[in-house]
């Protein structure tokens, strides 16, 4: 476990002086040597993060509290992923939303009233995430 963790940190390390190398002193203004440097980093990096989730799933998703239940921390679990993968959409459809509608409205402002029905929909993503999180820790306590 802790040689997944070191070479975790080694990676990330290298990631990221790599990348500021790169930055500052590649005289290619396409930036290839960049994007396929950062290609690596997270090819390597990857594989790593996944190992050390599966190492150490078990110590905290069935960590019992007072109860003694050792499924609450899978509950946990699942209402903290809920959310954040749902707040996540709804940071991506509503940045493709939001400025598409910007773009509309800048050309034509009686549509207005219709592209904010869009995005309020993609928010509503996240209000779904929250609510089965809420459900979820509704169902332990």
């Amino acid at each position: 476990m802790d040689i997944i963790l070191t070479l975790s940190t080694i990676i990330v390390v290298l990631t990221i002086s790599s990348g500021l190398y790169l930055l500052y002193k590649n005289t290619d203004s396409s930036k290839t040597k960049l994007k396929k440097a950062l290609r690596l980093n997270l090819t390597c990096f990857v594989p790593c993060l996944l190992m050390a989730i599966v190492m150490f799933m078990p110590s905290t998703s069935f960590a019992s509290g007072a109860s003694g239940s050792a499924g609450n921390g899978l509950a946990y679990l699942g209402a903290a992923l809920s959310t954040g993968m749902a707040t996540i959409g709804t940071g991506i459809a509503v940045g493709a939303c939001g400025s598409a509608a910007l773009g509309a409205v800048s050309e034509d402002q009686s549509i207005l009233g219709k592209t904010l029905i869009f995005v309020g929909l993609a928010e509503g993503i996240a209000i779904y995430g929250l609510i089965i999180s809420i459900m979820i820790l509704g169902q332990i306590g």
